[in-house]
């Protein structure tokens, strides 16, 4: 089995900032690469935060040019980011909650959030998914947030043969446990490792718990922040044998 990295992005959103929140991404991205990172995963909606009355004035076709920029450095970086924001495709007046896959070789993938949250109707469409990735000999299926809810998601994800089921999240700390241990749950059950990554903070009036983690493929723990607040969850994959740390990140240096 080969080495992989992959990493959980902690990050904060400033509400409806895309400029700041870009800025902010540019920096985890830095300190991704510097820690070997093959997969960076960001929280749901990182790019605005979790707005739903601000999502359709921020909504953008995905191949905007206000992504550029971070698509530029994932490619200079050598690394693959998910990034989260509202989109809307050509010629639609929907709203999708998006993941955008930015690949190291300047190529975008999109995911659409297929089960929303209860309250998010208001403000988004139902998506449709989106292919995994592959990234060497692994394959990766992507979550956000609600999507992981429904059993169906990870079966689904674990039958098209997934060797990592990467959800971006915001979780409070009402809901961790039984959240947490649902990925838990999933990794030991299909076999697969599992990434969260959660919001570093306050956003959309909604408290994050933080405490972003990943899971190796039997339900082992293999890192976990320890609470809110910016960070990297950092696991590498070495000979099937998987290593964690949390690394600091302190935007805007």
């Amino acid at each position: 089995m080969s080495t992989f990295t992959i990493a959980a992005a902690q990050s904060f959103s400033v509400a409806g900032d895309l400029a700041a929140n870009i800025a902010r991404h540019l920096r985890f991205m830095a300190v991704a690469a510097e820690q070997g990172v093959e997969l960076l995963v960001f929280p749901e909606l990182s790019l605005t935060g979790y707005e739903g009355q601000m999502a359709a004035d921020m909504a953008i076709d995905p191949q905007d040019s206000v992504l550029q920029p971070l698509r530029d450095c994932a490619r200079e970086l050598g690394l693959i980011a998910v990034v989260g924001m509202p989109i809307r495709l050509k010629g639609s007046s929907k709203v999708w909650i998006g993941a955008l896959t930015l690949g190291r070789d300047g190529s975008l993938e999109v995911y659409s959030k297929q089960h929303l949250h209860s309250g998010e109707e208001l403000f988004y469409a139902t998506g449709a998914g989106g292919s995994s990735l592959r990234i060497g000999n692994d394959t990766v299926a992507l979550a956000v947030c609600a999507d992981f809810s429904h059993a169906s998601h990870a079966a689904a994800a674990a039958v098209a043969g997934a060797d990592l089921y990467a959800a971006g999240v915001l979780i409070g700390e009402k809901g961790y446990d039984v959240d947490s241990a649902i990925l838990q749950g999933y990794a030991h059950k299909h076999s697969m490792a599992v990434l969260m990554a959660n919001h570093a903070g306050l956003t959309g009036g909604w408290q994050s718990a933080g405490r972003s983690a990943v899971w190796s493929e039997d339900g082992t723990l293999v890192a976990a922040a320890p609470g809110p607040g910016e960070l990297l969850v950092v696991a590498r994959r070495d000979a099937g044998a998987w290593q964690g740390r949390v690394v600091p990140v302190v935007a805007g240096q």
